[in-house]
């Protein structure tokens, strides 16, 4: 009898701990298309009182994007603010273009997991875990590969000519932390004698990296 009570205590606290491991919280509803317009705050969006099938279609993931920056990359998103639609729906999804040698700097996602598919050229793609181990990754058209929610990751085209791919996330809005301009062009600014602490270098080093991203 007490191997059963532990047992169905252990069943009830995994599943209400399952809700909180998903990326977005359930809907409610059959569908909540985002009323972005609307002035009410809360965690989400509003629904809109009347939508139409139009706000369940989305074309803007078929024409690549303009790759001309620092980067060499843009991404091209299907999340709430640009798709509505996925609402309350725990699901978004993006396109990266990579112009020759671009790169999707080392970011991270707060609220997904991320899974990208390569539709073009070739790619290194790597995460790095807590334990500051990095796991690599060369991949090319028609293969998969995946990105743990939260930890720091990037995608670099090794590839002689353009690349992109279709990413999905587990969530209407994953969030983006790029991390160098988290770090070097925060408004207000992170203070330069603590980022020269953490990188162990000097404060004019610090304020010449600053400088590049103004």
């Amino acid at each position: 009898m007490a191997r059963l009570y532990i047992s169905v205590v252990c069943a009830v606290l995994l599943a209400l701990a399952a809700p909180s491991l998903a990326g977005d919280p359930d809907l409610l509803q059959d569908v909540c298309v985002a009323d972005l317009a609307s002035p009410i705050k809360l965690n989400g969006f509003p629904c809109k009182a009347n939508f139409t099938a139009d706000d369940f279609f989305f074309a803007g993931l078929k024409m690549a994007g303009n790759t001309d920056n620092p980067a060499g990359s843009v991404v091209t998103a299907a999340n709430v603010l640009s798709f509505p639609a996925v609402n309350t729906l725990g699901v978004s999804m993006a396109r990266i273009d990579y112009a020759p040698g671009g790169q999707n700097p080392l970011h991270t996602h707060p609220r997904a997991t991320e899974i990208i598919y390569v539709t073009q050229g070739v790619l290194e793609v790597g995460f790095i875990t807590t334990a500051n181990k990095l796991f690599t990754k060369t991949i090319t058209v028609g293969e998969v590969f995946v990105f743990p929610r939260g930890l720091v990751h990037f995608q670099q085209n090794r590839w002689h000519g353009a690349a992109s791919v279709i990413a999905g996330f587990n969530s209407q809005l994953q969030g983006t932390q790029v991390i160098a301009n988290m770090l070097f062009a925060a408004a207000p600014p992170v203070p330069s004698d603590v980022l020269a602490k953490a990188f162990r270098v000097d404060n004019d080093d610090i304020d010449a990296v600053k400088a590049r991203f103004k």
